[in-house]
């Protein structure tokens, strides 16, 4: 389908969204860890449901769109997260975050962390979603040159956080 008409039906908007299921999953548990991930999918597909006529296969894939909407509702349980948690006690205990399919490293989800916004959301995609190059780019909505340079300072900035001098 190379694009979504308005007046595409459920089945063949679920038709068109389902090879995108995982990616957007993975991206969700990497940008909100805290939140439900099929929630933030389930958030994502509704958007897209909404906006399913503003999409442009010209300025990428299904994918890459969709993600680009998982990214935002990521961003927006992150804040309703941090919105609940300042009106509960602190000492609260907070849930784990869920596992992963690759290995938790505390340290590395630190560095992350602390990454400029641009730089995880690069980092999440391309490296734990498994995005390539100019699907990240479509996904960020910028060019491939930018997602090369944002990967570079961001892996030069984890390396030093995480203390690996050896270049």
């Amino acid at each position: 389908m190379e694009s979504v008409a308005a007046t595409v039906d459920a089945a063949e908007f679920a038709d068109w969204t389902r090879p995108a299921l995982v990616p957007m999953t993975r991206l969700a548990r990497r940008l909100a860890p805290n939140a439900d991930p099929d929630d933030v999918v389930q958030e994502a597909l509704a958007r897209a449901w909404q906006k399913r006529a503003q999409f442009d296969s010209t300025r990428g894939t299904p994918t890459t769109w969709l993600l680009a909407i998982v990214a935002d509702q990521a961003r927006s349980a992150r804040r309703r997260r941090l919105r609940r948690l300042r009106v509960v006690d602190d000492s609260a205990e907070l849930p784990d975050p869920p596992a992963a399919e690759q290995p938790y490293d505390p340290d590395l989800e630190r560095a992350i962390e602390q990454l400029a916004d641009r730089q995880q959301l690069a980092v999440h995609l391309h490296y734990f979603v498994g995005l390539g190059v100019d699907e990240t780019a479509a996904a960020m909505g910028c060019s491939p040159g930018t997602v090369k340079s944002t990967l570079f300072d961001a892996r030069t900035r984890l390396r030093r956080l995480l203390g690996d001098t050896d270049d």
